[in-house]
């Protein structure tokens, strides 16, 4: 492992792995089935949203003017307008959403109205009045959602409105993940003397879906040099992204650099100035990314969402997101001398802004429950002592 004077920052490793990334293509996708997918084309309305002038109350159409008493001559629901002209001194009921009928322009809420016999008697109206124009929320041509754009309940409702029932999104990233270890027990099964449960495999599964990817079926893979050679080169020839956890320390059952390196995979860096995640290394064959996490279940998940989760957000052209915030520390949190801290933290709003609070329990890169609830990891820089309570940090959401 490089002396702690030649690890690099996060941001210089996260900007190496982005510098590395080359954007997939796209494909056709249902509006159904595009929920957390990437838009690859800026998405225009080829009609005004609502197409017509229509209401916005239950009530009545009329011509805007004083307080009378009008003879109601029709109605118009929602899908099925009137069909005559609104003149002075008529009424037309209308329902919410209803096309306004020519002549009217203005509708007078239900609840305001007194009916009398074939009339209604309506107060004083003014142009306009709870009337919605045409084009009021999506004008024509706008464009309404643009490339990049992470398709969300939302956004799949605005391109319903505009009458698209399929969208190019980017194509998903492809991730093989790889967990070494020959202790390592699916859950289910009886542990053996000296076995632990494989959480890594779940825990990352789970990272590379909530950013897009789709993962390859996950591969245990055993501490030693052929099978760790094997499972490598079947993942590099099928996947987009490699994500392994484990192996890639310098101890003598370490085998993930050297078969890597044999397979061709270009290292771009190894050791990140990090606490947890100091043993993490990158490298890049062709267009295919490699990510050689920690073994360790919090380093290999804090050093994802570090590295690879950016990374699988360009390879479907995703616009830059905010994932970082400006929290204050609630309590003081010793600094490491020389390795920049994640720290597990629930975020609290409070008066001058968000605070960000240790969550419970040891931080330890073992501890898997620390990042249970976590809203973010507060970047501590490195130093002696305390980083004091009150001190503001940018906080990586999660």
């Amino acid at each position: 492992m490089a002396p702690v004077s030649d690890l690099i920052t996060i941001d210089e490793a996260r900007r190496r792995v982005l510098t590395a990334v080359t954007r997939l293509g796209d494909e056709p996708v249902a509006l159904r089935e595009a929920l957390g997918r990437v838009l690859s084309e800026d998405l225009s309305s080829p009609l005004p949203v609502p197409p017509f002038d229509s209401s916005a109350m239950d009530g009545f159409a009329v011509v805007a003017g004083p307080a009378t008493e009008l003879s109601v001559v029709g109605e118009a629901r929602a899908g099925h307008p009137y069909g005559g002209a609104v003149e002075a001194g008529q009424a037309v009921r209308i329902s919410t959403g209803a096309v306004l009928p020519e002549g009217a322009d203005a509708v007078v809420p239900v609840e305001r109205t007194t009916a009398v016999k074939e009339a209604v008697s309506v107060p004083s109206a003014e142009p306009g009045e709870n009337v919605r124009r045409a084009g009021e929320d999506i004008p024509l041509n706008a464009v309404v959602l643009q490339a990049g754009t992470q398709l969300g309940p939302a956004e799949l409702g605005v391109a319903a409105s505009v009458g698209r029932a399929e969208l190019r999104c980017a194509s998903k990233p492809r991730v093989a993940v790889l967990v070494t270890g020959d202790e390592l027990t699916e859950p289910g099964a009886a542990l053996a003397p000296g076995g632990i449960y494989s959480s890594n495999a779940y825990a990352l599964s789970a990272q590379v879906e909530r950013a897009g990817g789709e993962v390859i079926e996950p591969i245990t893979v055993p501490d030693d040099r052929g099978g760790t050679w094997a499972a490598l080169e079947q993942a590099l020839d099928s996947a987009d992204v490699v994500v392994v956890s484990g192996g890639v320390s310098v101890g003598p059952h370490d085998h993930v650099k050297p078969a890597l390196r044999d397979l061709g995979v270009e290292e771009r860096f190894w050791g990140v100035r990090l606490r947890p995640g100091k043993p993490t290394w990158f490298g890049v064959r062709g267009e295919t990314l490699a990510f050689g996490l920690p073994g360790n279940p919090v380093s290999a998940m804090v050093t994802f969402q570090l590295f690879a989760r950016p990374a699988l957000a360009a390879l479907q052209g995703a616009a830059p997101d905010a994932r970082r915030v400006t929290a204050r520390l609630e309590s003081p949190i010793p600094r490491n001398p020389q390795r920049e801290q994640a720290i597990r933290v629930n975020l609290l709003q409070s008066q001058d802004g968000l605070d960000a609070a240790p969550t419970k329990g040891a931080q330890g890169s073992h501890v898997l429950t620390s990042m249970i609830g976590a809203d973010g990891l507060a970047l501590i820089a490195p130093g002696e002592g305390d980083a004091p309570a009150g001190e503001r940090v940018e906080v990586e959401l999660l």
